[in-house]
């Protein structure tokens, strides 16, 4: 197959004006201020139906009006949602949900969790929050960003699943045991999104903290997959994280493999690495060498280049919105033109579609809401302005609305062919869909912002420029902004520095109390806080609706079938968030 392969230049993505009229079936323009209203009203109407019917559970059941516990017991919802209300412009209901969070989320629990979904959920959604924090008002402590109660949360969190990466590959293992670490007997077959979809929040994380563990970690299993690819340059699956063995050899762009790719992009731009943007270029050509037909993307043997399953997957729908990123913007159309069709066939993608029948895989029918084509459309309408790509939202729009919504929220479609739904919301649906549906349809957003407007504050290290643009979203739609990896570096000479200069303060401080509880006459003393911590109101804003009691019981992590069979032959959609 021919294959172009277009260099970004440098690391930056370059946004062309909009175009601000998009014609609608009847020739009128989509108007973005209408569409941008109902895409609020469905935001709230899951936000509001989750509080009231499902918190602290995790996520909401639509049909029953209640709650359950998915990926760990961290009311989860609410966290994801944090920074799309933000988006929304509630600030008061940010600042509210900051302080619910802090009162109410624990993370020494004995629940086995996915790795991979509390980093981009619960890690990613908590950094980004705390990054925005004071643009939603809140008020920030002495230091920030470089502190915080919500990093210091993702900071716990993040800890929590470093012991999944001690194999010797260095490659993590899919479920570790928040209290226990990971578990005797647990299966050390992992997908390779699973593996190397760490680098945006742990880079991000060591940056803030100062302790590159994170950053470390996730770069070594990034290398160890992209030292086990095949001759021919393409990944598989899943692999055994303790021996490195392929366990799955399909090779393609779609679930199991997808934030794989997409960090290697996302984290060239937020660390301007060039060897991260090298290997994904290198994995791009070998991607449309063997998998590229007809701008669809097909699954191969990851040896021979074989075709072993000619279907196009949701999850796939990312793809257009990488390639814009590194300014493949014909080929990244085109694809999503295809992708676009399947959409206007079933009001929506179904996870699973036979390409050369033009239908639905068996079992495979469903639409659980998932963001990825949107998230295409909001990429490829700010590097283009092209009106088809509002066109899609409004499609969406229009789809979920009349397909999905129910009295307690937005359903799953367990089948686009009669338009069945399934009890669930997932967390995403607030996180990514809505959010890059309102991003689509708002020009003028904060999150938009070309470098006319930033904010200036005083760090411990000096001066930082914030909220300039050039967000990064991480794989759940989380913004991390760029320029605040750079507010907590220094010199390690300068580090002592400050280490001495807080070391004298706080003994200084200790004196003082210590001399001031002499000479007190009457009345409790109470200890100063601790370095780093803030003191909480006695009375916590309480969160809206009700707050079901709630059972916490151990997860089993997903996937859970075996992966001893092909893919093709299993037909498996491995579970993924997005």
């Amino acid at each position: 197959m021919p294959f172009r392969l277009l260099i970004p230049l440098g690391l930056v993505c370059v946004f062309l004006p909009l175009h601000h009229g998009a014609p609608g079936p009847d020739g009128t323009a989509p108007d973005p201020a209408h569409y941008r209203e109902r895409v609020k009203a469905m935001f709230y109407h899951a936000y509001d139906s989750y509080l009231e019917n499902a918190f602290p559970y995790d996520e909401l059941r639509p049909l029953t009006c209640d709650g359950h516990d998915t990926w760990g017991s961290f009311s989860l919802t609410l966290i994801d949602a944090l920074d799309t209300l933000l988006i929304l412009g509630n600030t008061s209901e940010f600042q509210r949900v900051v302080e619910v969070l802090q009162d109410s989320v624990d993370f020494d629990i004995d629940v086995n969790a996915s790795v991979f979904e509390t980093n981009i959920r619960v890690v990613g959604g908590l950094l980004s929050a705390h990054l925005l924090s004071k643009k939603a008002g809140v008020e920030v402590e002495a230091g920030w960003p470089c502190s915080g109660p919500l990093l210091r949360m993702a900071e716990e969190a993040a800890r929590k699943l470093l012991p999944a990466f001690q194999t010797p590959t260095g490659m993590p293992y899919g479920t570790v045991n928040l209290l226990h670490g990971v578990n005797p007997g647990e299966t050390p077959v992992t997908c390779t999104a699973g593996i190397g979809t760490f680098i945006v929040e742990f880079a991000t994380l060591s940056s803030l903290t100062g302790d590159p563990v994170f950053e470390d970690v996730a770069r070594v299993a990034l290398m160890r997959l992209w030292e086990s690819r095949s001759d021919i340059g393409l990944v598989g699956n899943h692999i055994d994280v303790l021996t490195g063995k392929w366990v799955a050899q399909d090779a393609g762009i779609g679930a199991g493999v997808d934030s794989y790719f997409e960090y290697l992009v996302k984290g060239a731009i937020l660390l301007q690495d060039k060897k991260l943007m090298a290997m994904f270029l290198e994995y791009n050509k070998a991607i449309r060498n063997y998998t590229h037909f007809d701008d669809w993307y097909l699954w191969v043997q990851m040896y021979k280049g074989t075709v072993s399953m000619p279907v196009f997957q949701s999850l796939e729908a990312y793809w257009p919105g990488l390639q814009s990123l590194i300014g493949d913007i014909d080929n990244a159309m085109r694809t999503f033109l295809n992708y676009y069709t399947v959409w206007k066939q079933f009001g929506g993608l179904p996870e699973f579609y036979n390409i050369p029948q033009g239908y639905t895989v068996e079992k495979r029918e469903g639409y659980p809401l998932r963001p990825e084509l949107i998230e295409s459309a909001m990429y490829l309408y700010r590097a283009t302005g092209d009106p088809t790509l509002l066109e899609l939202g409004r499609d969406a729009v229009e789809s979920i609305e009349k397909i999905s919504k129910v009295e307690c929220g937005f359903a799953t479609i367990k089948d686009l062919r009669d338009h069945k739904l399934d009890n669930r919301m997932e967390s995403f649906f607030l996180a990514e869909t809505v959010k890059y549906l309102y991003l689509l349809f708002h020009p003028n957003n904060f999150i938009h912002n070309n470098g006319s407007t930033f904010d200036s504050v005083m760090t411990p290290h000096g001066e930082c420029i914030l909220g300039a643009g050039g967000y990064i979203f991480n794989t759940e739609a989380h913004p991390i902004d760029p320029a605040a990896l750079h507010c907590c570096r220094r010199l390690k000479e300068e580090q002592w520095e400050v280490e001495d200069l807080m070391r004298e303060f706080y003994s200084l401080k200790e004196s003082r109390s210590r001399a001031r509880r002499k000479t007190m006459r009457s009345g409790p003393w109470e200890p100063p806080a601790e370095p780093g911590t803030l003191s909480s109101p006695e009375n916590h804003d309480q969160p809206r609706g009700k707050q079901p009691a709630k059972q916490r019981t151990p997860l089993l992590s997903c996937p859970s079938q075996p992966f001893t069979s092909k893919l093709a032959l299993l037909g498996q959609v491995f579970l993924d968030s997005s």
